[in-house]
């Protein structure tokens, strides 16, 4: 039983439920947001605001600039997968959402229920505080925070005084849009470097490395009459032991195409030629597509497996915490209207045309475009979804 998946769905009834009770607290916009709104975080928010308006001010020109490269980075990064998505034969989307449960990769491990929770309330909490900070910064009136359903999709939020904000010059509007994106981009280097430099030393003292999963395999070549099978774990290679994560690539150096190697999977050893490299035929090729290696905990550590589950787990929530934080951050960037981006990109607009009416315009076309690029990406897991659930009845 897919146990994630029975959470998320649990944890929508719940929140159907919440929502059913205490309505007339939540304001509902465009039918499918809905707000409950508080004043938590505004004093905090007020008070940092207070405390470093110098360092806020340079932060603030410094998120603009990063946040305008993010918007040309990510555009032409989406227009490039769409591309190929349309017309190169088994190109990935650069989109899918992030449910638990639902693989939406064969490169990213299942994402939990507790991961999921957990993640996406750190990331959005920090991007609307942050919000925040740069309103109060400039002096707009904070009007309520709190959390929101934006369809089933869960946020927080911080309302600021819309009217204040309009009648702000350009440079301190950008400020208050750019801020959120930015926090989260910051936040994902942040966990990047605790995970390089204080998870990674520490799985690395404590594990070594068993095999390679033989994720998938090449039926046109001579692996797939071998008798491996995807699943399996490749723990020797010609009786050397995969314990190095290049160790792979240095055997197959030393090969030839049409060479017999001796793999060793899952305690049987299987016997086949190896294949060629496409790109070059004189480099020689196993033929299958390897994903994770399997690591254990070394023997001096192996009474201490239970804290190396808790530190399995922590490492699994940096990473999700990662990268959610970067691709909220850089889907944010996006020129799409109702998002941070739309509205960095309305205001630059804005100051170039001198024209509210021009601006506008030239924001839905952009909006239409992107929205469409995202609709195309969002196929294979639409499909894939479909599948997901439909398949059992057949």
């Amino acid at each position: 039983m897919n146990y994630d998946l029975l959470l998320l769905v649990l944890f929508y009834i719940f929140l159907l439920i919440i929502f059913k009770l205490y309505r007339n607290k939540f304001e509902v916009q465009w039918k499918i947001f809905a707000l409950y709104k508080t004043k938590i975080g505004i004093k905090l928010m007020e008070k940092i605001a207070n405390k470093f308006p110098k360092a806020l001010n340079f932060l603030g020109y410094v998120s603009v600039f990063i946040g305008f490269i993010g918007m040309v980075l990510t555009t032409i990064f989406i227009a490039y997968f769409t591309y190929k998505l349309l017309f190169v034969p088994k190109a990935e989307a650069a989109l899918a959402p992030l449910l638990p449960g639902i693989s939406v990769s064969d490169k990213l491990p299942v994402l939990s229920f507790w991961h999921w929770i957990i993640a996406i309330l750190i990331v959005a909490v920090i991007h609307e505080f942050s919000h925040g900070i740069f309103a109060r910064l400039k002096n707009i009136k904070i009007k309520s925070s709190g959390f929101a359903f934006l369809g089933p999709i869960l946020a927080a939020f911080v309302e600021p005084d819309e009217k204040e904000l309009k009648r702000k010059p350009i440079r301190d509007q950008l400020f208050v849009f750019s801020a959120g994106p930015f926090s989260n981009i910051i936040l994902g280097i942040v966990i990047l470097l605790i995970l390089s430099f204080v998870f990674v030393p520490i799985g690395n003292a404590v594990t070594e490395i068993k095999g390679v999963n033989l994720i998938d395999i090449n039926d046109t070549l001579p692996i797939n009459n071998s008798g491996l099978k995807a699943g399996q774990i490749i723990e020797e290679i010609d009786s050397v032991k995969i314990d190095k994560v290049d160790i792979i690539p240095k055997i197959l150096d030393k090969k030839s195409p049409g060479d017999m190697i001796n793999v060793k999977a899952n305690g049987t050893y299987y016997n086949f030629s190896l294949a060629s490299r496409p790109e070059n035929s004189s480099k020689a090729l196993i033929g299958g597509v390897f994903g994770n290696y399997q690591v254990e905990l070394k023997e001096n550590y192996k009474n201490f497996s239970w804290i190396y589950k808790i530190f399995g787990w922590l490492v699994m929530l940096f990473f999700w915490i990662f990268n959610i934080s970067i691709g909220v951050g850089l889907f944010n960037l996006l020129p799409l209207g109702p998002v941070d981006g739309g509205r960095m990109f309305h205001s630059a607009m804005l100051h170039i045309t001198k024209n509210k009416n021009k601006a506008m315009k030239i924001l839905n076309y952009v909006s239409f475009f992107i929205l469409a690029m995202i609709l195309i990406n969002l196929m294979p897991f639409i499909i894939r979804m479909l599948k997901f659930i439909f398949s059992p009845l057949f």
